[in-house]
């Protein structure tokens, strides 16, 4: 017996497949967004100490008390903002889990929600599965190919009654562009004196250059009081593979997604939680100082591929670069992407998965330079036989 699918639009991540084909064809893997170089040593120490000492078992559902009073007082160094640690933080198991658990927590069937394109691949099937619906609206406001702005009066078109939720991500995966004031002013007049509840995926709120500051959703009453905020530990602490992150949602909203949360995972790793809240606590300059880490990798990384024939597009926010390739070849980007693997041996992400219709003649592919050195330096090396 075959089941008929809930998902009929979704098939292997991009991700996976192009870590796949990276592996099979010995490529460096400048795809999937995970750093190559070491966890913080305290974290690491704080995870061994906290697993010695018995930190085992189930932690409590929304999360350790020492992590969310933790998370609490560094959004309040962060943002001028302290949320409740009992009633509005919630630790999950990574922010896709979050995502998840906020849609799940309001999107009711038929309900519709706004996504901006390109965006994340976990975005859509949460709505599908939740019986919502995606409503899908292009960033740009120039009309080209490779802008990333949100075009404010396009979306205030697409809002009707049955709109549930609007999605934002600043920085945003994959173009790297970030909300400004006056994007924030914007969307605030957009929302107000409606009921419609935003989601805020800030996982790369700690990675932003040259002076920028992030616009979090946290800064702005009126705003975080009908949002759910999602931040990643493995973003900011280098750590993807531990799959920690939390939602900040007023006292309501953080009510319904702890019902989702408790059926999902129902709690996450317990001595990491233990490890995050010793690292946020006692080494404060770690995510004050990461956009700063992180600028030196962007902007020696775009040196470098101004020695190719790939375009390097500005990159305000994030770990990704984004590069036009229309000079090297006229195929789509996906099947540039497969070729650029198995031909010269380094591993990068089409743009179109995150699109419902990407732009005709868009020729763009996203690196990730959240990696050593020498793992960058190999990959431009086999980027300049282009």
């Amino acid at each position: 017996m075959t089941p008929e699918t809930k998902l009929p639009k979704v098939g292997t991540t991009i991700f996976t497949v192009m870590s796949q084909l990276a592996a099979e064809h010995r490529a460096v893997n400048l795809g999937q967004g995970f750093p190559d170089f070491e966890v913080p040593a305290r974290l690491v120490e704080a995870l061994d100490r906290a697993m010695r000492a018995g930190l085992n078992q189930y932690a409590p559902a929304h999360g350790l008390p020492v992590l969310r009073a933790a998370i609490a007082a560094k959004t309040e160094r962060c943002y001028g903002h302290r949320p409740d640690a009992d009633a509005e933080i919630t630790v999950t198991s990574g922010a896709s889990e979050a995502i998840f658990d906020a849609i799940h927590a309001v999107v009711r069937q038929g309900d519709e929600v706004i996504v901006l394109d390109p965006c994340y691949d976990c975005y859509e099937p949460a709505i599908d599965l939740a019986g919502g619906i995606a409503v899908h609206v292009p960033l740009g406001r120039d009309g080209g190919p490779t802008g990333f702005e949100p075009d404010w009066s396009r979306i205030s078109a697409a809002i009707t009654p049955r709109t549930r939720m609007l999605m934002i991500n600043t920085p945003h995966n994959p173009s790297g562009a970030m909300l400004g004031a006056d994007d924030i002013a914007q969307l605030t007049a957009l929302l107000r004196d409606t009921g419609i509840v935003l989601l805020s995926d800030e996982v790369y709120e700690h990675i932003v250059f040259d002076g920028a500051r992030h616009e979090s959703v946290l800064r702005h009453r009126e705003l975080r009081e009908r949002a759910f905020v999602i931040s990643s530990f493995g973003k900011t602490y280098h750590c993807t593979g531990w799959k920690v992150g939390y939602c900040i949602a007023p006292p309501a909203l953080t009510a319904e997604f702890r019902k989702v949360h408790q059926y999902n995972t129902f709690c996450t790793f317990t001595p990491a939680q233990a490890a995050f809240a010793e690292m946020i606590e006692a080494e404060p300059a770690h995510y004050e100082q990461l956009g700063a880490f992180y600028q030196a990798k962007r902007d020696r990384f775009r040196e470098q591929l101004l020695t190719t024939r790939l375009k390097p597009l500005p990159v305000p926010g994030g770990y990704f670069q984004l590069v036009d390739y229309s000079a090297v070849s006229d195929l789509d980007d996906a099947a540039f992407c497969r070729w650029l693997t198995e031909h010269k041996g380094v591993a990068a992400i089409p743009l179109s998965p995150f699109y419902q219709a990407p732009p005709a003649g868009q020729r763009l592919a996203r690196l990730c330079f959240a990696k050593n050195e020498a793992t960058l330096d190999e990959a431009i090396a086999r980027l300049q036989t282009l």
